[in-house]
């Protein structure tokens, strides 16, 4: 495991309810020996109400939350930090690195079918599967110009988190960061 100050960029693991962001985010975190900070914490007791009672949230609601994500991961700047964050839209990725440049990002990706069957097996405190459907409708995938890497949510968490330590590596390696 590397230490807290191991060049690793910050990263956002991103995609839609149900996509394993958590469990992959926390994961990823302990093995580049970073810290994990679930984005969902950040939101406003607004927006958390809001999509408890299953309203999606507008861009002017997302701005502040996307700028607290944002704040941390540039608090962190290259120590390890692994967040998680929705992220579906590239002017949501775009604040994100207007806040901290040297983001990184790992998307996964999945099926409809395979999420769906995910969201209804869980409880989320307030995140009903009726927002499945309205964030893949808004899911904006990474550009080639984006830094980051798609997974394949089929996949298991520990192949999962092997290709986005190698994918980060690989970056390491090469002396980027963004």
């Amino acid at each position: 495991m590397s230490s807290p100050a191991s060049g690793y960029p910050p990263v956002v693991v991103m995609g839609v309810q149900g996509a394993g962001k958590s469990t992959i985010a926390s994961m990823l975190a302990q093995r580049i020996g970073g810290r994990y900070v679930d984005g969902d914490r950040l939101h406003s007791a607004e927006n958390v109400a809001k999509m408890a009672s299953g309203i999606p949230l507008t861009d002017e609601d997302r701005l502040p939350w996307l700028h607290a994500i944002g704040g941390t991961l540039a608090a962190e700047g290259e120590r390890g930090i692994v967040v998680v964050c929705s992220a579906l839209r590239r002017a949501y990725r775009d604040v994100l690195r207007a806040d901290a440049p040297d983001t990184v990002f790992v998307h996964l990706h999945g099926s409809f079918e395979l999420i769906w069957s995910r969201v209804n097996a869980r409880r989320h405190e307030y995140m009903p599967p009726s927002l499945l459907r309205s964030q893949f409708a808004s899911l904006e995938p990474l550009q080639p110009d984006e830094p980051g890497i798609v997974l394949d949510v089929a996949d298991s968490p520990p192949a999962i988190v092997a290709a986005a330590v190698a994918f980060l590596d690989e970056r390491r390696a090469a002396g980027r960061t963004a």
